[in-house]
């Protein structure tokens, strides 16, 4: 499928310098960004003020507390609870999920290691949102587990998710390889001790031409 990449390079991993790949999914496997920002606004409507776009896009690494934190801050409290406002917002993701597309080069690197090494998708997204774009894009089989937000008190930047999943795989943190594509992820990843590979030097999505 068409990835609205503008340039695209080889991911190459070495194959003796890592033990797991640990895979983010929105922005690095899938490209979703857009569709978020359309369930967001939705379950937004009519309740609240809207999320401008490239105020979002400048904050896509966050975690969804974290970036409800910053939207109450700047555009005013929610008029409907948190938890409302998330069971709209991922209503809405599962809706559109069908439209969503891989990032292929991304995606290669895991049909690549996949049998070879241990893959886990670590999201700060909710694990019905993780499951359901990697669903979507046929992507999901080619893993072996799932780490969410869920399954953290503390979501990236922090380090805890990424320790979260090397610990669950029984691999040391050091030996494990993250393909990110934000700035909170990449910190995540190297905060935990882990190689980090940012894929926007490789890959540039369609929202940004």
């Amino acid at each position: 499928m068409p990835d609205g990449k503008v340039h695209e390079l080889p991911i190459v991993l070495e194959a003796d310098s890592f033990d797991a790949i640990l895979f983010d999914c929105d922005g690095t496997l899938v490209e979703s960004a857009p569709a978020w920002h359309l369930a967001i606004c939705n379950a937004l409507h009519p309740h609240s003020e809207p999320m401008p776009r490239d105020w979002y896009f400048e904050r896509l690494g966050l975690s969804p507390a974290d970036l409800m934190d910053d939207y109450e801050t700047v555009f005013g409290n929610l008029r409907i609870t948190r938890e409302e406002f998330f069971h709209r917002c991922t209503t809405g993701y599962a809706e559109a999920a069908h439209a969503l597309e891989e990032v292929t080069i991304v995606a290669d690197v895991a049909r690549a290691w996949h049998g070879r090494a241990p893959l886990v998708v670590v999201s700060n997204a909710q694990r019905v949102a993780v499951n359901g774009a990697l669903t979507a894009t046929g992507l999901l089989p080619l893993f072996d587990g799932i780490v969410s937000i869920e399954d953290v008190e503390r979501g990236k930047p922090e380090p805890d998710i990424y320790l979260k999943a090397a610990e669950q795989l029984g691999v040391a943190a050091s030996r494990c390889v993250v393909l990110e594509d934000s700035h909170e992820g990449l910190t995540a990843a190297r905060r935990a001790n882990m190689q980090a590979v940012d894929i926007r030097e490789y890959w540039t999505p369609r929202w940004k031409r």
